[in-house]
C-alpha cells in the first residue's frame, strides 16, 4: 500500500515539472520573444509597397499649366512571388508575348527576386477587369495606380519638356537607390534636367497580404505609413502663344527657330522641325511610338536647335566686323572696292553682285563677300577665333537642356590637329572664315545668344525655367546664370547695331522682308553653303533697336537665300511678339511665390 503514494508523487511531480516547463517556455513565447515572434509573423503577412509621388507641374511663363499628373494603372508582379508555370496565362491576360514575358521573369528572379516589377502601364479598364478576375491564379500580381505626364496647351514643345519613360539600366547604375524597375524618370527636356526637383519624395504604405501575397487590408488603420510628397513646380520662360506660332511657322520644314529675352536670357520660344508628339510616349504603347521615332528617317527626336551644327554664312560676318573694328585694323571710313569678286590664290572667291565702294555698315547692309573677304585676312586667324570665342562660339551655352553641341570655333591648334602642321594654308582658310564658311559650326542656339549679345552687349546663358517652386511652401528654389560684358568699344557695338538695321529698313537690304512698320528690326541674313544639297536659310536679329524685347534665330535647312525664307517667317513671328502677344499676361518670379 505504501508504494501507491510514492507513484501518485511521482505522477504528480512529472505533470508539475511538465506544467513548469510549458509555464516557463510560454512566458519565453508570450513575454521574453513575443516581439520578436510578432515582427516575424507580420512580416510574413505584410507588404511593404512604394508609393511614387505625382511629378511637379510644368507652367509657362504666364501661369498656363503645360504638363499636369493623371490617374494610370499598372500591373505589376513580384518575381519571387508568381509561379513561371502561370505565365502563359498573364501574358495572354496582357496581350504581350508569352515567351518574352517568360525571359523578364527569369532575369528578374536572378537580380530582383522580390522587388516589384511593372508589366503593363497605363492599363485600361478591359486588362484590368480581366487581371482582377484571374487574381486568384496570379500570386505575386498587383494592380497598382500611378501618375502619367498629361501634356496640355497649344504648343507641341517637345524638344523643351522633353518625356518620361521607365527607368533603364544606366540611369539603375548611377541615381541611387530611389529608383526601381519600372520606376518613372525624366529622359530629356526639362523632365530630364530637373528630374530631382520633379520626381518628389517617395513614400510607403504597408498592407496585409493574404497567403498569394497580394494585398487584402491595410496594416494598422494606415498609422505606419509614410506619405509621398509630390515634386517641385517648374515655371518656364516659354511663352506657349509664342511657342504656338514658331511651330506653325517652321511646319513643312526641316530647321529651328529660337526666340530669347536679351534683356535676361529667357527662352520665349524654342523650336526644332521636325518633331513629335509627346502625349503618346506617356501611355501603354509607347515602346512602339518610340520605335517609329527613332526609326523616323526625319528624325523628330534630334533636337535642331542645340545640336545640329550647321556654318553660319554671312550670319558671323558681324564678329568679323567687330575684330577689325575692335583692334582699329579699320574704321567707319574705310571702303573696299567690290567689283563682283576677289582673287587670291590664283582663285576667284565670287561675290553675290559687284557692290563697287563700301564700308563696313554698306558691306552688312548688301552683305558684300568681297568686303569679308578681305577682312578676313586682316584680321587673322587668332584675332577672329578670340573675338568668336567672346561671343561664346567654339563652346556649349549652358543651356538647362540636356545634349547641347559646343560647335567648331577654328583656332591655329584645331587646324595643326586635323591637318599637321604643314598641311593647311592660313590665307585660303580666312578667306572662307571670312563669310562664315569653312570649319566653322555653330547652333541656332548659338546664333540667338550672339544675336541678343550684339542686341544688349552682354553676352547671357540661356534658360528656359524661370522658377522652381516648393508646392508645399511656395518658395523659389534659387537659381543662377552667368552672363559676361562684351569687351567692345561701345562705338564698335553700335556700328554692328546700325549695319543691321540697314539690313532690313534700308534700300538694298537683304532682310527686307522682315521689315515690321513701327518697330525697328535689326537682323542680319546668311546662306550656307552645304555640300550635301542645297544651301541652309539664316535670319538672326533683335527688335526694337534701342531697348531690346526679343533676339531670334531663324534656321531653314536646305531652303535657299536667307533673304527669301528665313527672314518673312521672322517678320511673322515678330508681328506675333509685337502684336497680339504684347499685352499678354506674365507672371514675375516674384509673384509665383504668393499664388
Amino acid at each position: 500500500m505504501a508504494e501507491k503514494p510514492v507513484r501518485l508523487w511521482v505522477v504528480r511531480g512529472v505533470i508539475g515539472v511538465t506544467f513548469v516547463l510549458f509555464l516557463g517556455r510560454l512566458v519565453q513565447l508570450q513575454l521574453l520573444q513575443g516581439g520578436m515572434y510578432r515582427e516575424r509573423a507580420e512580416a510574413q503577412a505584410l507588404k511593404r509597397l512604394v508609393v511614387y509621388p505625382p511629378r511637379g507641374v510644368i507652367y509657362d511663363r504666364s501661369g498656363t499649366p503645360l504638363v499636369e499628373n493623371a490617374p494610370a494603372f499598372s500591373i505589376v508582379v513580384v518575381p519571387g512571388e508568381f509561379p513561371v508555370e502561370r505565365t502563359p496565362l498573364l501574358a495572354t491576360l496582357l496581350g504581350i508575348d508569352s515567351v518574352r514575358l517568360r525571359q523578364q521573369l527569369e532575369a528578374a528572379l536572378r537580380t530582383m527576386r522580390f522587388t516589384p516589377i511593372r508589366l503593363v502601364r497605363d492599363a485600361d479598364f478591359h486588362t484590368i477587369a480581366a487581371v482582377e478576375e484571374h487574381l486568384w491564379q496570379l500570386p505575386g500580381v498587383m494592380v497598382e495606380i500611378e501618375m502619367r505626364r498629361l501634356h496640355r496647351g497649344p504648343a507641341r514643345l517637345a524638344h523643351v519638356l522633353g518625356y518620361v519613360r521607365e527607368v533603364g539600366p544606366q540611369h539603375l547604375e548611377r541615381m541611387g537607390d530611389y529608383y526601381r524597375p519600372g520606376s518613372p524618370i525624366g529622359y530629356t527636356g526639362v523632365e530630364a534636367t530637373y528630374e530631382p526637383f520633379l520626381r518628389g519624395e517617395k513614400g510607403y504604405r504597408f498592407v496585409v497580404v493574404n497567403a498569394l501575397g497580394q494585398p487584402v487590408a491595410a496594416f494598422r488603420e494606415r498609422r505606419y505609413d509614410v506619405p509621398a510628397r509630390k515634386g517641385f513646380d517648374l515655371y518656364l520662360s516659354i511663352d506657349a502663344r509664342l511657342q504656338a506660332i514658331a511651330e506653325q511657322l517652321l511646319e513643312g520644314h526641316r530647321g529651328a527657330i529660337v526666340a530669347l529675352d536679351p534683356q535676361t536670357g529667357e527662352v520665349l520660344a524654342l523650336v526644332s522641325k521636325p518633331d513629335y508628339d509627346p502625349e503618346p510616349l506617356n501611355r501603354r504603347d509607347a515602346g512602339s511610338y518610340y520605335l517609329r521615332l527613332l526609326q523616323d528617317p526625319e528624325r523628330p527626336l534630334f533636337n535642331r536647335a542645340l545640336q545640329s551644327l550647321y556654318p553660319p554664312g554671312s550670319t558671323w560676318k558681324m564678329v568679323v566686323a567687330a575684330a577689325a573694328l575692335q583692334d582699329s585694323l579699320i574704321t567707319e571710313r574705310t571702303h573696299v572696292s567690290c567689283t563682283g569678286g576677289f582673287v587670291y590664290g590664283g582663285r576667284m572667291y565670287r561675290c553675290h553682285h559687284a557692290h563697287g565702294a563700301v564700308n563696313v555698315v554698306q558691306a552688312l547692309r548688301v552683305s558684300c563677300n568681297t568686303f569679308f573677304y578681305q577682312l578676313g585676312l586682316r584680321v587673322g586667324l587668332e584675332r577672329l577665333s578670340r573675338v568668336g570665342a567672346l561671343f561664346g562660339f567654339g563652346h556649349p551655352t549652358g543651356i538647362d537642356l540636356p545634349g547641347e553641341s559646343r560647335g567648331v570655333l577654328p583656332t591655329r591648334d584645331y587646324y595643326e590637329r586635323r591637318y599637321g602642321k604643314q598641311g593647311w594654308s592660313e590665307g585660303g582658310r580666312l578667306v572662307n572664315l571670312g563669310i562664315g564658311q569653312g570649319e566653322l559650326s555653330v547652333t541656332p542656339l548659338q546664333m540667338a545668344v550672339y544675336a541678343a549679345a550684339l542686341a544688349t552687349g552682354v553676352v547671357r546663358q540661356p534658360h528656359v525655367v524661370r522658377a522652381v517652386v516648393n508646392p508645399y511652401t511656395g518658395e523659389l528654389q534659387p537659381l543662377t546664370h552667368a552672363e559676361a560684358r562684351l569687351p567692345l568699344r561701345p562705338e564698335v557695338l553700335e556700328l554692328l547695331r546700325q549695319g543691321m538695321e540697314e539690313v532690313v529698313n534700308a534700300p538694298g537690304g537683304t532682310a527686307q522682308a522682315a521689315r515690321l512698320p513701327g518697330v525697328r528690326v535689326c537682323g542680319k541674313t546668311g546662306t550656307a553653303q552645304n555640300p550635301h544639297g542645297k544651301d541652309h536659310a539664316w535670319f538672326i536679329g533683335f527688335a526694337p533697336r534701342e531697348n531690346p524685347r526679343i533676339a531670334f534665330c531663324v534656321m531653314v535647312e536646305n531652303a535657299g537665300f536667307g533673304g527669301a525664307v528665313a527672314a518673312p517667317i521672322a517678320r511673322q513671328l515678330l508681328e506675333a511678339f509685337f502684336g497680339t502677344l504684347r499685352d499678354s499676361t506674365q507672371v514675375a518670379p516674384s509673384e509665383i511665390a504668393a499664388r
